[in-house]
């Protein structure tokens, strides 16, 4: 059946006008039936956090079975910050939980040409990175200028920090690339 919008209005009205016209012929007496409210049952412990995407600081409240397993992630609706609500990055945050069976536990590799990926050991591919690194140093450190001046640094790497990392971490990760010898030190916020 296709209700067009204005016999959609006649309707509403005639229905509203049937419910005052009881109420009438009742005597007043007509009540709707009172509503009961099933009480939300805690099945976990609630943790809160703070989302890890970006420098804003959003709260979240992830709650956990007994077995540590994330049920539920969702906006911390008493934090000042986002006050319950999630960007469409925090609302992913169910993603980054261990159950979720698409996300990636271990490193992917795939080889110059090559079109296909490969699962490979993160002992190996944190030394395949590590080694890159110090061929890529090496092969374009600089340690004097052109005046002679001693300078020990590096023109070949470059370091990009993003939000998601806090204080602690930006500092650690300039120290890390100071002590490379990297001059090329960004971050996203600046560019």
């Amino acid at each position: 059946m296709e209700l067009s919008r204005r016999d959609f209005l006649k309707a509403s009205g005639a229905g509203l006008g049937g419910l005052f016209m009881l109420r009438f012929f009742n005597g007043g007496k007509a009540q709707a039936s009172p509503i009961k409210l099933i009480p939300l049952v805690k099945k976990g412990k609630e943790t809160a956090t703070i989302c890890p995407y970006d420098a804003s600081g959003c709260g979240f409240i992830v709650m956990a079975d007994e077995n540590g397993k994330c049920i539920n992630i969702e906006g911390d609706p008493d934090h000042p910050i986002n006050r319950g609500a999630a960007c469409a990055k925090g609302a992913s945050l169910r993603q980054l939980s261990a159950d979720n069976p698409w996300r990636l536990t271990k490193p992917l590799y795939r080889a110059a040409g090559a079109s296909d990926w490969q699962e490979v050991d993160w002992d190996w591919a944190l030394d395949n990175i590590a080694r890159k690194i110090k061929d890529t140093r090496d092969a374009g450190f600089i340690s004097t200028d052109e005046s002679g001046a001693t300078v020990n640094r590096t023109e070949s790497l470059a370091c990009l920090g993003g939000s998601a990392l806090d204080n602690e971490e930006c500092y650690l990760l300039v120290k890390m690339a100071r002590a490379l010898g990297l001059v090329y030190i960004e971050h996203h916020a600046r560019i």
